[in-house]
Order: C-alpha cells, then sequence, then structure tokens
C-alpha cells in the first residue's frame, strides 16, 4: 500500500488575509474578544507519490517559498492553543483537492494519485470548550461539512462497496391509503397522496406488479413542482374578488383573459384555467396576432429564443438570441456557496443545451438585512451576513471561472427573505441560426453523456427545492445541493461553440433538477439507458442514485450513430469525457437497468400524466388603497432627505457586492457596471456585443430587471405592473426599443397549501403581467416558478421578476452618467388613475416620444425612477462625472421621492428640447460639484459617502495598506532588442490550460494585431493525452515567435494559489527545453495576463527571465489585501518603456484598464524591489486620480507593494500584468473614459516585422 504523506502549510503572518479576517469575524460577530489569535492551516494528506515528487511538489504545487510556512507531518501548536480541522462530506466536491491531484498527475505522469485536503483551525486565549463549540457551529455547514479527524489516515483508497440491487416495494399495489400517507412521510417525498394513489392504480392494473424503489423515486422526481410546474398546473374551479372598488378593474382583465383564451383555443375550449395558463396565453395570443414573428418555436425547449439579424464585419448574420433565468432559492439557504454558484451553473446550461453561447448573467437576489446582528439568528438558519457573503462568493466563482460576464448584480432586501433566500441567475446566449438544428429522436439514434461524473451531490434537489423550509429540513437535506464545476461546464461551452458538432446533435438536454432520469429521459419518447455506463465519481452508488442524481457540468445529446467516432473525437480534442448511455427505440417507454436489473421500466404516457390532477379554489384579496406604499411623509429639508433616500437599503451602493463578480471579460461589455470619470454611476442594466467569432460587430443585447417588494407586499398585482413597466423603462433609458422587447418572468411564492387567499397573490400578479403584456403588446415568452417560499410562518413577499430584454445597435445605447454642466434635467411623467394604473396609451407615447429623442441625439444621459424617486435618480447620475445640479425651486421636496417608477430623466441641451406632455424641469446641471435645493447645499462626496459606507461593513470596497511606501523611478530608455529576423507570419501560441478562460479575447487581439494565432488545448483526461498535449505545445512553441500565457483559473486557482497547474505543466523538461531556445535562442517573446502573469512569476520567467526554482527571496503574486476578488476598472501609469512590447506607449502615459483577479498583490523583499525599478523592470504602477502611484485602495486594487501592476525580464523579452490589456476595443465600454489601447499586441507583432 503507498504510503500516505501529511503536509501543513500555513501563510507567514504578513500575508495571512484568510486568519485576520477568521479573527476579525469571531471577535466582532460572535462577540468573543477572548479570542487572541487565529492561524487557518491547509492540510494535505497525500497517497501515490514518491518522496521525490513530494519533495518536487511542496514548494510548487502545495506552497510559495515566498508567503507560505512549511510543516511536514506534525504542526506546532502550543499547549494551550485550541484546534479543530474542518472538511467536505465524503462525496462532495473538493475543488481544492481535485487541482491538487490534477498538478502531481502531470509530475508523475500517472493517474494514481490521491490528495484529501482539509482546514486546520488555531485558536489561542482563553476559552471553554462551549466556546469552541460556538465557533465551529459558526464555521461549519452541516449541510457540506464536518469536523475532520486530526489523526493522519493510514490510506485514502476507497474503501470497497458492496451495492445491493435495486429493491421492489413490496406490497405497494395493495397498501391502504393510511399505508401510503405513511409511505410518503417515511421517504420523504414531494408527491402528495393523490399522486401516489394514482402510481398504485397504474402499477396494479396496468403494470400488474410492485414497482421498483428507483420507478417511485424517479415519478417523484419527475412530477415534481420543480420539474413539472404542478402548483401552475393545479386547475382552478373557483374564483373569488374581493369586494370593492378595484373589483371592477380586476373582473374586467379576468374577461379580458378569457377573450384571450377563446382567440387561442377556441371558443368551446375546455382547456382548464391553470396559472400557467394565465401566465402563457399573451405569448399565445400576441403570436397568433402577429407580434411574435420572432420567437423561434421548437420541442426542444431550452431557453427563451428569439431570431436576430446582426450586423457584422462580414455581412448580416442571422442569429438566435436566447435567455434563461433561473432560481436556487432552497440550496442556497441551506449551503450558499455550493447552491449559488450551481444556481448559476443551471442557468448557463439551458442555452448551452441549445447550443448558443452564453455570454453574460445578471444576478438579483433577496436577502433579510445583512447587517442583522448574529445573535438574532433565527434557529434553524445560517446568519443573513454568511449566506449572503458565501453566496455571492459561490456566484462569482462560478461565473469568474467559467468567463461569464456580469453585466448586472443588485442585491433586494426585505424581511420576508429571512423565510427562504431569492438566489436568481438570468444568462443571456446566443448562436448563428444555421449552426442549431431543432431535430427529432429516431428509433436506432443513441444518447451520448458527455461532462462531468455522476456522485451523490444533488440527489433530490428537484423535490428537496419542491418542498417548504421547516426546521427539520435544514439537518438533512445536505445530498439535496449540488457541487459546481466550472471548469468542466467551460469546456462543454468550446465544445458546443464547433459548428461542426453543434450540428450534428439532434436534441440535447442538460442535467439539472432530476438527473439521468430527467436529462436522459426527456430526450424521446422510447428509451433503453444503460445505468452501468454512467461514468461515477466513485464506487458504490445504487441504481437509484444514478439515476436521480443531480451531479453537474453533465450534458445528454441525441445523434445519428454514423456521428459517434467524430462526436468522441471532439469530446476528446475539449478534454472532456463521454460514454454512450442509451438508445432511442419505438416503444415509447422509459427503460433503464443497471448491474443486470431492469429498474425503472414505465410507461412514457403514464410518466407524462403529471400526477393526480389537482383541482383549486382562489380567493383575491384586494389592495388597501387608504395605505399605499406611495404615500410620502412631509419632508422638511433637502440634505437630511437626500442623505435619507441614500441611505435606504434598496438605494444604497452596492459596489463592494457588484465588483467580485468579472464585468469585463469575453471583451463585449458595452455598459460596464460603474460609469464616468469617477466609476461611480451605476448603470440600470447589462448591454454587451453578440460574441461573433473571428470578426467584429456593432450589435448588442440589452438587458434589464424590475421588482419592488414593497409594492408586491401592498398588492401583488401592482408588483407586477410596477416590475414589468421598471423593466421596460430603463431598457428605454438605456437607449432600446421597446417595442422589441421580450419579457421572461420569475415567479417565487409562499407554499400556497389550501388556502384560496394564499393562491390569490399569484394570480392577482399574473394578471397584473397579462394587463401589462396586452397593453404594451410585448410578451413574455418563459420564465421560472418558485413555490416554496416560506419557513415556519415566515413566506417570501408575492414576487414577480421581470427581465426584459432586446437587441440593439451599440451607437445607440445610451450611458445614465451627466455629461456636462449647462444642461437641463427634464422628468417624463406617466399619468395614473386613482388606483395607481398607468394609462398605457400615454405610457407608450411617451416612451415612443423618448426613443425619438435619442434617434435625433438629442439625449445626453437617461435615468429612470425607482424606489428613492427624483433624487435617487439624480444623484446617481451626477457621481459618475461629479456634475452637480440645481433642483428646480418651484418644485415640492415631497414629489422628489415619490416612488415614481416608469418615469425617466433625460439630460438635454436646454428647456426647449423636449415637447413631450407631462414632463416636468427637474433642474440645471452646474460646474461645483455639488446639489442645490433653495438655499441647501450638498456636495456630492459627501452625498457619496453617505450612499457607499451603509453596506461597507458586509461589502467592503477598501482595504487599508499594510504600507504606505511607494517608489516612483520612471525609464525612458527604450529596448535596444531588435528582432534578427522578420516575418510576413508572425506565430503566436496560445497553451489552454484547464480554467483558462480568457483565450478567446487574447486571440482576438493578436489576430487585430495581425498575427496568426494557435490554441493549444491541454488535456489530462489520461497520462498518454496529457503526454500527447505536452508534444503538441512544444511543437507550437518551436515553430512560433510569440507565447502567450491567458488569463483565467488554472485548475481553478488550486491547490490555495493561482498558476501553479500552468507552471508545473512548464517546468516539465521538454517544455521548459523549448520556452529556453524561444528565449535565448530564437529572438522569441512571451507575454502573461493576470492568470499567465501569476504563473510567469512562479515560473522565474518573471523577473529573470528564465525558469528557475523559487525561494523566499523571490517575487510572487498573492491574495488581495481586501480578502476577496476584484473586478473594476484601474488607472495604471506607463513607468518603463524598456521592452519590445512597450514601443507603442510613452513614460507618464495613463490608462483605464479592467482588472478581475483574488490574487494580483505584488510582494517581494525591499531590496528586490529596488533592483527591478533601478533595471527599468517595472513599467506599470496604479494611480490615483491625481495620477500618481499609490497604495490606497481602491485605487490600487490589491495593496501591491509600490503599486506595480506590471513587470518585464531583464532583458525586456517577457512581459507580465495583472490588468486585462485584451479586452478593449471600438463599441465597448462606451462609459469609461481614459485610454484604454496600451498597443502591446501590435508591438510584439511589429518587432518579428521589422517595426512596420
Amino acid at each position: 500500500m503507498s504510503k500516505v504523506y501529511r503536509v501543513y502549510v500555513e501563510k507567514k503572518k504578513a500575508y495571512g488575509v484568510e486568519a485576520n479576517e477568521l479573527l476579525n469575524n469571531i471577535q466582532t460577530q460572535l462577540k468573543m474578544s477572548n479570542v487572541t489569535a487565529a492561524s487557518v492551516v491547509n492540510r494535505y494528506d497525500l497517497q501515490g507519490v514518491s518522496e521525490d515528487v513530494l519533495k518536487q511538489g511542496i514548494p510548487t504545487i502545495l506552497s510559495e517559498p515566498m508567503v507560505d510556512d512549511v510543516y511536514l507531518e506534525d504542526y506546532p501548536v502550543d499547549s494551550d492553543a485550541k484546534v479543530f480541522a474542518i472538511e467536505f462530506l465524503p462525496g462532495q466536491y473538493d475543488q481544492r483537492a481535485d487541482a491538487c491531484e490534477q498538478c502531481f498527475q502531470v509530475l508523475t505522469g500517472e493517474k494514481n494519485v490521491k490528495v484529501k485536503c482539509a482546514k486546520l483551525i488555531v485558536l489561542q486565549g482563553n476559552l471553554t470548550d462551549q466556546d469552541i463549540e460556538r465557533i465551529q457551529k459558526y464555521l461549519i455547514n452541516p449541510v457540506d461539512q464536518r469536523l475532520a479527524s486530526l489523526d493522519k489516515p493510514e490510506h485514502l483508497n476507497d474503501e470497497d462497496v458492496h451495492i445491493d440491487p435495486v429493491p421492489v416495494i413490496d406490497g405497494f399495489i395493495d397498501m391502504s391509503d393510511d399505508e401510503l400517507k405513511a409511505f410518503i412521510q417515511d421517504n420523504g417525498m414531494a408527491m402528495n397522496e393523490d399522486d401516489l394513489k394514482v402510481t398504485q392504480d397504474y402499477f396494479k392494473n396496468e403494470e400488474k406488479r410492485n414497482p421498483t424503489e428507483t420507478e417511485l423515486k424517479v415519478l417523484d422526481t419527475y412530477w415534481s413542482d420543480h420539474c413539472r410546474h404542478t402548483t401552475f398546473a393545479t386547475i382552478i374551479t373557483d374564483l373569488d374578488i374581493e369586494n370593492g372598488a378595484f373589483k371592477e378593474i380586476l373582473e374586467k382583465d379576468v374577461e379580458n383573459y378569457k377573450t384571450s383564451r377563446h382567440l387561442v383555443y377556441g371558443v368551446n375550449t375546455n382547456r382548464p384555467l391553470t396559472l400557467m395558463d394565465l401566465a402563457t396565453i399573451s405569448m399565445k395570443e400576441l403570436r397568433k396576432t402577429g407580434y411574435l414573428d420572432d420567437m423561434e418555436v421548437s420541442k426542444e425547449i431550452n431557453a427563451c429564443s428569439v431570431e436576430l439579424t446582426v450586423h457584422t464585419s462580414d455581412g448580416d448574420e442571422d442569429w438566435l438570441l436566447m435567455f434563461k433565468n433561473e432560481t436556487h432559492n432552497h440550496p442556497t439557504e441551506i449551503e450558499p456557496f455550493g447552491g449559488a454558484a450551481t444556481c448559476l451553473g443551471g442557468a448557463i446550461r439551458d442555452p448551452l443545451s441549445g447550443r448558443a453561447y452564453v455570454y453574460q448573467s445578471m444576478r438579483i437576489t433577496g436577502a433579510g438585512d445583512p447587517r442583522q446582528p448574529l445573535d438574532e439568528t433565527m434557529k434553524g438558519k445560517l446568519p443573513q451576513r454568511k449566506i449572503c457573503q458565501e453566496a455571492a462568493h459561490g456566484f462569482s466563482s462560478y461565473g469568474n471561472q467559467i468567463g461569464l460576464t456580469t453585466g448586472f448584480v443588485h442585491e433586494v432586501y426585505d424581511d420576508g427573505f429571512l423565510a427562504k433566500r431569492m438566489e436568481l441567475g438570468a444568462v443571456v446566449a446566443a448562436a448563428p441560426k444555421d449552426q442549431v438544428k431543432r431535430l427529432e429522436p429516431l428509433k436506432g439514434h443513441i444518447v451520448l453523456l458527455i461532462g462531468g461524473r455522476t456522485g451523490r451531490d444533488g440527489i433530490g434537489g428537484a423535490t428537496g427545492s419542491s418542498k417548504s423550509h421547516e426546521l427539520k429540513t435544514t439537518t438533512t437535506a445536505g445530498a439535496e445541493v449540488q457541487k459546481g464545476n466550472p471548469v468542466e461546464e467551460r469546456k462543454i461551452q468550446r465544445l458546443f461553440r464547433n459548428p461542426e458538432v453543434s450540428k450534428r446533435i439532434v436534441r440535447c438536454n442538460d442535467f439539472g433538477a432530476g438527473g439521468v432520469c430527467v436529462a436522459v429521459g426527456e430526450l424521446a419518447d422510447g428509451l433503453d439507458i444503460n445505468l452501468d455506463a454512467v461514468l461515477k465519481k466513485y464506487e458504490g452508488l445504487t441504481g437509484t442514485e444514478l439515476a436521480i442524481s443531480e451531479s453537474q457540468e453533465r450534458m445528454a445529446i441525441v445523434i445519428d450513430p454514423s456521428d459517434e467516432a467524430f462526436i468522441k473525437a471532439a469530446c476528446d480534442q475539449e478534454n472532456l469525457e463521454v460514454v454512450k448511455v442509451a438508445t432511442v427505440t419505438d416503444q415509447n417507454r422509459l427503460v433503464m437497468t443497471y448491474m443486470n436489473q431492469t429498474v425503472v421500466d414505465l410507461s412514457r404516457d403514464f410518466l407524462d400524466k403529471n400526477g393526480a390532477s389537482r383541482y383549486q379554489k382562489v380567493h383575491v384579496d384586494l389592495p388597501d388603497f387608504v395605505h399605499t406604499p406611495f404615500m410620502v411623509k412631509p419632508q422638511q429639508s433637502f440634505v437630511e432627505t437626500s442623505k435619507e433616500v441614500l441611505s435606504r437599503l434598496s438605494v444604497c451602493s452596492q459596489k463592494g457586492l457588484i465588483e467580485r463578480f468579472d464585468s469585463s471579460i469575453g471583451n463585449g461589455t458595452v455598459l460596464s457596471p460603474f460609469g464616468g470619470k469617477t466609476l461611480r454611476t451605476e448603470t440600470e442594466g447589462m448591454a454587451a456585443l453578440i460574441p461573433v467569432l473571428n470578426k467584429e460587430t456593432t450589435t448588442c443585447s440589452l438587458m434589464s430587471y424590475g421588482y419592488n417588494p414593497l409594492i408586491s407586499k401592498w398588492s401583488p398585482y401592482h408588483g407586477a405592473v410596477y416590475a414589468i413597466v421598471e423593466s421596460i423603462a430603463k431598457i428605454v433609458a438605456m437607449g432600446g426599443n421597446y417595442h422589441t422587447i421580450r419579457f421572461s418572468f420569475q415567479e417565487y411564492f409562499e407554499k400556497l397549501l389550501d388556502v384560496p387567499a394564499k393562491w390569490g397573490k399569484p394570480f392577482a400578479a399574473l394578471l397584473g403581467a397579462y394587463r401589462v403584456q396586452s397593453e404594451m403588446k410585448l410578451p413574455s415568452i418563459g420564465g421560472k416558478d418558485s413555490m416554496s417560499g416560506s419557513f415556519e410562518d415566515i413566506h417570501v413577499p408575492p414576487t414577480l421578476v421581470s427581465f426584459a430584454i432586446t437587441g440593439s445597435e451599440v451607437e445607440d445605447v445610451m450611458t445614465p452618467e451627466l455629461k456636462a454642466s449647462g444642461h437641463t434635467l427634464v422628468e417624463v411623467m406617466l399619468p395614473k388613475d386613482q388606483y395607481h394604473i398607468y394609462d398605457f396609451d400615454v405610457l407608450k407615447a411617451q416612451y415612443d416620444g423618448i426613443m425619438q429623442l435619442m434617434k435625433e441625439k438629442k439625449v445626453y444621459s437617461a435615468y429612470t425612477v425607482k424606489d428613492g424617486g427624483v433624487i435617487e435618480a439624480v444623484y446617481k447620475m451626477a457621481f459618475g462625472n461629479a456634475v452637480g445640479v440645481q433642483f428646480n425651486n418651484d418644485l415640492e421636496l415631497d414629489s422628489l421621492i415619490q416612488k415614481d417608477y416608469g418615469h425617466i430623466i433625460l439630460e438635454v441641451e436646454n428647456d426647449e428640447v423636449v415637447t413631450l406632455p407631462h414632463t416636468r424641469i427637474i433642474g440645471h446641471t452646474i460646474k461645483d460639484s455639488v446639489m442645490i435645493y433653495h438655499d441647501e447645499t450638498l456636495s456630492l462626496d459627501e452625498a457619496y459617502q453617505v450612499y457607499e459606507s451603509v453596506l461597507d461593513d458586509v461589502y467592503p470596497t477598501t482595504e487599508k495598506a499594510p504600507t504606505q511606501d511607494i517608489i516612483v523611478k520612471d525609464c525612458h530608455q527604450r529596448s535596444e532588442l531588435k528582432a534578427k529576423q522578420t516575418y510576413d507570419e508572425v506565430k503566436v501560441v496560445i497553451p489552454v490550460f484547464p480554467g483558462t478562460n480568457c483565450e478567446y479575447d487574447s486571440k482576438r487581439a493578436f489576430e487585430r494585431a495581425g498575427a496568426t494565432v494557435q490554441l493549444v488545448l491541454m488535456r489530462n483526461k489520461t497520462a498518454k493525452e496529457m503526454k500527447d498535449s505536452v508534444d503538441e505545445l512544444e511543437a507550437a512553441i518551436r515553430q512560433s515567435q510569440i507565447m502567450m500565457l491567458p488569463g483565467g483559473f488554472s485548475a481553478g486557482d488550486e491547490p490555495e494559489g493561482s498558476g501553479k497547474f500552468i507552471a508545473t505543466v512548464l517546468r516539465s523538461p521538454q517544455l521548459k527545453e523549448a520556452i529556453d531556445d524561444l528565449l535565448d535562442h530564437r529572438d522569441g517573446l512571451m507575454i502573461g495576463i493576470c492568470n499567465g502573469f501569476q504563473a510567469l512569476i512562479k515560473l522565474g520567467l518573471l523577473p529573470y527571465g528564465h525558469i528557475k526554482d523559487m525561494d523566499e527571496n523571490d517575487p510572487t503574486l498573492t491574495f488581495n489585501t481586501i480578502g476577496r476578488h476584484l473586478s473594476q476598472m484601474v488607472d495604471t501609469r506607463i513607468a518603463s518603456v524598456k521592452s519590445p512590447w512597450l514601443a507603442g506607449v510613452n513614460v507618464g502615459d495613463i490608462h483605464t484598464v479592467p482588472i478581475s483577479h483574488g490574487e494580483g498583490r505584488f510582494v517581494a523583499p525591499k531590496a528586490v524591489i529596488e533592483e527591478l525599478f533601478e533595471n527599468g523592470q517595472v513599467f506599470s504602477q496604479y494611480v490615483d486620480s491625481h495620477h500618481q502611484p499609490t497604495m490606497v485602495s481602491p485605487y490600487n486594487p490589491n495593496g501591491s507593494m509600490m503599486a506595480i501592476e506590471g513587470i518585464i525580464s531583464r532583458d525586456g523579452r517577457v512581459l507580465g500584468k495583472m490588468a486585462h490589456s485584451e479586452r478593449q476595443g471600438e463599441n465597448r465600454n462606451k462609459n469609461i473614459y481614459g485610454e484604454m489601447d496600451q498597443k502591446l499586441f501590435e508591438a510584439g507583432v511589429n518587432y518579428f516585422k521589422g517595426g512596420k
């Protein structure tokens, strides 16, 4: 048996960001000042490596000598210290252990390395056992973690497991009603007694046998509310509306709805009235009447899909624009990181299964007040702060790693979300129309399963999310939370972007709720599924577990058998595992076999029955028009009113949250989340270029959202109306054409039970949504419902979130920051009736008028009015360019804080520009950065301080630097290097490692500079594939003049450090020799950005120019001082031009460049840094608003010593930097001011073209 080695790795005190944060949280959140010191130590147990390999891997894989201390076998602790260890539960995916195994497998050339990780917590202070238990409870989420033993295991081998055959439920067909009821309770089923009774009748009368355990679990999953929307499909038998004046309005809407049904289904329809019908009738009617000709219609339902003409540099092209929203409320409530991560992963997979490339996401969440003290947390619940922070980390970690732009983030706060969090992600995707084939599966077609392996994570997720949340469920729901692996899903994205693969797919389904039984089971009416073929993460899974596990990052595709070899070869090229798991039959039955046993054999007709029909009475309560959310208290002071509005949770800055999400990757961002010269005006939606490959485009998508829980709680009907109008208004303010908007709605309500008044809430909301769609002739073509938002006697607010999307041209996109002084601010208003309902004819005329003004280029900026009224809108417009406003003194102060959703404020040249009715002059822009109303003045800086500070304790935006030392030493000397040979075709090689996500952006940058680029995918599923990949990369390096290491998260930036997998691969003798030859003998150049810079540093290529063993005196890049990922724009200054890469810039040039990293803090001994400056190797530094190098955040975002952003090698051939210079170009970042192009790629290519 192979020996187990134990290694402890601890950050040196100066770099102990995680330990410092732990100590601070214990002292401030738990209020335990008796804890005086805390250490966090990463513990690795390794098997399958030799002592020599371990010795080689400790300083390169497990640790970094510059910032880590390492201890072998034993960790020294003081006798009075309290020590415990935390590990993942067995079966949970551990990205750190996985990455560690992959790195060591590169060194050994074998696949038998096993690694187990844990985190050692060492505490000092006068601590009792009760204190330790309290800290452990705070740190350990029992849903996916546990205390780990402090003893070293004898081995890490999987235990031998015995798998019993799937049991048959003997006596099931003869059970009494009471026995069936008990069966549901005993087995934790989501179906009700009627469903189980229908099931019993089916097996008794049709199959004439007892079911297997797997069959009942499959039916429970298939018929769950999550998969089959049983709440929305419930038949409404009686509708009662409370008496009152507003009843007439609702009754008229109901009559109109019935008229729509007659138009769509015929006058004599017997189709039942359901929530689903009410939710979809507008789409059906508008399609039938010619208002929805652009919608793609198919039996294959992956996501909302519309046709879009895309203007490219090669001419117009027909594309499909897809969008989808997804919630993971229940999983995120109990395990925030994993739940939120797989919320995004699931949202991505829907349009991805439609063969579309997902390029932008929006995250809208609902929570209680995250500032709530820890000791006020409800029993059975995680603290709101912990849920909010860890969910943000999970969602952003997944999106950042997979390389998905998150263009808009907002968290909605309401006490109702204490019942259950809302974790809501929406994504936008696109694909050339001719790449997507929607065909019928035929007998003999086969089903391939592509991607991740199957484990126990996510078992019962579909049924779990369909249940209301109770105290007892928080300790039994662990297996329901899936674990995400974004690196794997990135590979599937690349695979499906290949048109030769995409065109061969007959039908596709992603693995979301329900696992194999749903993802594969829905592909065709008749299927034979071989569960033995399903690849497993570990042995021991039963047939039932394999059938319903919701393990992530898997895709099932139907293909013709003749294409099997091609698809498998394409998967192999993308480092993806693929197996044949099923065959399409003509038997109209779902059959599954496992271990020579038929575990499922069900009639398709019965499966599609969706259980017993359900019937419900509905009662709609009328809103209280005496006390409405639109009432405003009299205001006395402009300054105090401004501060009160800006400090509301519904209004205040969420910058510290938003900056966790990469908003620039993909290089298609049209609107950065924050814009203006100060980067302080937040956008109201997101805009991104359609992701064309190998060409340019001017066509983009716009997306916005609308929702206010305060209005929705008062009246779900009004809540829906206002949400939709808000989303429309934002599109108009962004310069979009509202006539082409398509919606997708997210409904989220309490568990309705059998209470007519509860059912009245979603009915009223959907009736309001129907009203707007009918009035505006704009349809919702998709959506998602979640109907279990209850915990004990607490319920989520009635929720209908409206997502609006449309295509646009970049030149038409409007940015929201005020542009200059001397302009007029006009509010375009929308009249409403006594019931606070819009006059939709006027609304359309007003929006048409705004669109015309924008078309005539008469509008400089625009912003919508929301919860904080005009005051919120004007301040947010003003912050970006520090443009002040003199408010109109004729206006009542009260009128400036009305919740006038749908109103739009326009910045125009003068008072005469806007001639629309229902408008008023809000004020005029002025040179001074102040707001003035009557004799009161408030500076924008003071207002911004109020606005930004509200959530700063939860989502901090700055961190004090450990030192203020700065060196400013310019090097004007140009590089003396000249290419010994010039080339007409300059070749660039870009290796794509597991986790790389900037290869497309980097390739584009070099191709625009005139180079020929070769991407080399590093495959490591087997030892042979790793060797073949190394051979391919070596050959490419020897044929190229330039090598680039792009950004990303190599192996997920694990184990606990970035760039380690890249560095491990490139240290192999074969590649080291090729790189040495490139730089030393062939006049070559290298560049690394972000993750690539990290790898160059950890190889020694920077700052030394050659690969070397690293020691504690070498520079490195470590974790940001703020302790989290940062995505923002930074200003950098050129300090040296001593490299061929810098031929296009001059010393003193200032550039505005996006960053996105968690480990960008450059550190080195002071003497080393001084030598770098002396040699002219520091070429770029972070600077403040006065263009001076600084240690102050957020200008220096990561705490880099001496504000170092980028360095070059001694000879200038190798350049590395953290900021993403490849993410720029025409039609991008319209709200960012400053020069973004550093001309690095042109300089590198021109070097080999003789400076041409």
